[in-house]
């Protein structure tokens, strides 16, 4: 029979005491054959090999000023990043992007496409390298709507792909693309890629 050996450290002045629970029926705990560390209740499982991340949500930003809304402060653990938009709209035309970063935005080298279809009409899809574009043709004060997933392939490379629609007429866009980082992601970006600015709308992320 192997033995359990209990110690302290030998450091620290406090009493770690293992209650028992109330109950009137026997209990067994199989430990593992194994070496780790105990978690509990209480435990931060963020990056704990063996543990999904958990999903996490940021702070919902209105999207009703500014050329760009930035989400930064993305953990290195983050492998899939959703950002949701509602109602979101531009004073312009101009295309509304996606960008990623690693210490700052990055806003060359994407490979991506997007396509939009329209009631019995589909537009050639359109080439973009300075974001990964979501919207590409709309007008000023139209509001859209729609999901971007970013997913980590390894070392670096991220994978694109979203859908939007426009609310004034039966508008579907469809994207995809992908870019290499230098370094580890750490923000993202929904942008108008020019002077157009946003006048409506709710931005938000999630990550896991």
């Amino acid at each position: 029979m192997s033995n359990i050996a209990i110690q302290g450290a030998t450091t620290g002045t406090g009493v770690f005491t293992l209650e028992s629970p109330a109950t009137n029926t026997d209990r067994t705990l199989v430990l593992p054959d194994e070496a780790g560390t105990v978690l509990t209740s209480a435990s931060d499982l963020t990056g704990v090999t063996g543990v999904p991340n958990p999903l996490t949500s940021g702070t919902a930003v209105a999207s009703t000023s500014g050329t760009a809304i930035d989400f930064t402060g993305i953990p290195s653990w983050a492998k899939r990043i959703t950002m949701v938009f509602k109602g979101v709209s531009t004073n312009g035309s101009a295309v509304v992007g996606f960008r990623i970063g690693d210490g700052a935005f990055i806003s060359t080298g994407y490979v991506g496409v997007v396509n939009r279809a329209q009631t019995a009409q589909t537009n050639a899809g359109l080439a973009y390298s300075t974001s990964f574009a979501i919207i590409n043709a709309t007008a000023a004060g139209v509001s859209q709507n729609g999901t971007a997933v970013l997913t980590h392939m390894g070392s670096n490379v991220w994978n694109f792909s979203a859908i939007a629609a426009r609310e004034d007429n039966v508008s579907i866009y469809t994207c995809s693309g992908t870019l290499t980082l230098a370094g580890v992601l750490d923000r993202v970006q929904l942008t108008t890629e020019g002077s157009d600015t946003f006048d409506a709308g709710l931005i938000n992320i999630m990550y896991e």
